[in-house]
């Protein structure tokens, strides 16, 4: 694997509008962008913290994703994000390996990110996040 840096943490939360202020006024970390990511049902709340970042995730559908999380196991922390190069060829390469995969291609995430993620079933409980910034390429 070629790994960079953990990219971000992602917190599921309720309110986007209730949480941010804890980031901001609690700990004194600017939120630097607010975005809405269609297609996974998600609004994001970003906060950088050295080279890693805070991803808050609100759902903007009950049956999205986030809002399933939430109903399940209440706001807390959904993911982790691992930035890496040649995202498709580390796919593979977990693939071959028996990593059961929920993304066998990347697709596009918040930021402009190429993600996948990796099933909980091969991460000791852990949905893992893969992430790669083309965007510079």
């Amino acid at each position: 694997m070629n790994l960079s840096h953990i990219e971000h943490i992602g917190i599921a939360v309720k309110s986007l509008q209730e949480a941010i202020p804890f980031w901001e006024e609690k700990l004194g970390i600017p939120c630097y962008k607010i975005e809405e990511v269609e297609e996974q049902k998600v609004r994001t709340a970003f906060f950088k913290i050295g080279a890693s970042k805070i991803e808050l995730l609100e759902s903007t559908d009950p049956e999205g994703p986030i809002g399933k999380f939430i109903e399940k196991r209440g706001e807390g922390i959904h993911h982790l994000a691992l930035a890496v190069s040649n995202i498709q060829e580390q796919l593979d390469e977990l693939e071959s390996k028996d990593v059961v995969l929920i993304d066998k291609k990347p697709r596009k995430g918040a930021e402009g990110l190429d993600i996948a993620f990796l099933h909980p079933k091969s991460t000791h409980g852990i949905l893992l996040e893969l992430c790669e910034d083309n965007q510079n390429k």
